[in-house]
C-alpha cells in the first residue's frame, strides 16, 4: 500500500493525491477506498474508481472505515445527509476480494501466474516471480520451504478456497505471479483488502517480506 502523508504529496506520481475524510491524510488512490453518493442518497463503495460522481475517500483500513460510519463522516464529506447501507465494511471486503481474484485470474490467463508447489519453486529459482501467494490455512511446513522473491512480495492472508476461486480450482496453496503491471496491481489490491480485513489493529497474516513488485 502506498504510504499516506499528512498534507504532503509525492511529486514523482502523476495522479493527484486524495484526502481521507477521517484521518485528513493524503495519498495515492491505491491506498484508499473511493465512495460515491447514489441518486438515492446512499453511499456506495467504488473499489474500481469508475462510478460517476464526486469521490469520497477513506483509508483502506477497517478501523478507519468503521470510524467514518460511527462518526457520520460520510455526510460531512458529501455535505448532506446520506444513508449508510448495513454491513458496509463487509461489503467493501467482498468487493475487494472479488477484484483481487479477478486480477489473479487475468494474470493466469495471460500466462503470468501459476500454481502448484513445484511450478512455483521453479519460477522462484529462475527469479521470474515477483509475487508469492500462499494460503493462510496451508501447511506451515510446506509454505516455509518457499522464500519470498527478491524485490518481491509475499501475500499470505487469503485462504486456499479464495485462491482456488481465482485460479479455477477447488483449493490452491501455492501460487506465483511474474513481474509486470498485473503483479503491481495485485500487490496494491492485496494491500487494500488486507487493510479492510484488519480487526482490532491486527492482520490475519502479516507479510514475510517487503519490496517492490
Amino acid at each position: 500500500m502506498v504510504p499516506l502523508t499528512r498534507g504532503g504529496r509525492d511529486k514523482n506520481r502523476d495522479e493527484p493525491d486524495r484526502r481521507c475524510i477521517v484521518t485528513g491524510e493524503t495519498g495515492s488512490k491505491s491506498g484508499l477506498i473511493r465512495f460515491v453518493v447514489g441518486p438515492d442518497d446512499t453511499i456506495y463503495p467504488d473499489v474500481a474508481n469508475k462510478l460517476p460522481g464526486r469521490g469520497i475517500y477513506v483509508t483502506a483500513s477497517r478501523e478507519v472505515l468503521e470510524k467514518a460510519i460511527a462518526k457520520r463522516m460520510f455526510s460531512k464529506g458529501a455535505k448532506k445527509q446520506v444513508r449508510i447501507p448495513d454491513g458496509l465494511p463487509d461489503l467493501v471486503e467482498s468487493l475487494l476480494l472479488k477484484r483481487l481474484q479477478d486480477l489473479l485470474a487475468m494474470a493466469r490467463k495471460a500466462g503470468k501466474a501459476i500454481t502448484g508447489y513445484e511450478k512455483v519453486k521453479v519460477m522462484l529459482i529462475r527469479e521470474e516471480a515477483r509475487v508469492l501467494l500462499q494460503a493462510s490455512d496451508g501447511s506451515e511446513r510446506g509454505k516455509g520451504k518457499l522464500s519470498t522473491p527478491g524485490n518481491g512480495k509475499w501475500i499470505g492472508f487469503l485462504t486456499a478456497d479464495e485462491l482456488g476461486l481465482a485460479f479455477g480450482r477447488d483449493r490452491v496453496i501455492h501460487a506465483a505471479v511474474s513481474a509486470g503491471t498485473l503483479a503491481k496491481r495485485i500487490v496494491e489490491e492485496a494491500a487494500r483488502l488486507q487493510g479492510i480485513r484488519q480487526v482490532n489493529g491486527s492482520t490475519p497474516a502479516a507479510e514475510k517480506d517487503t519490496g517492490n513488485a
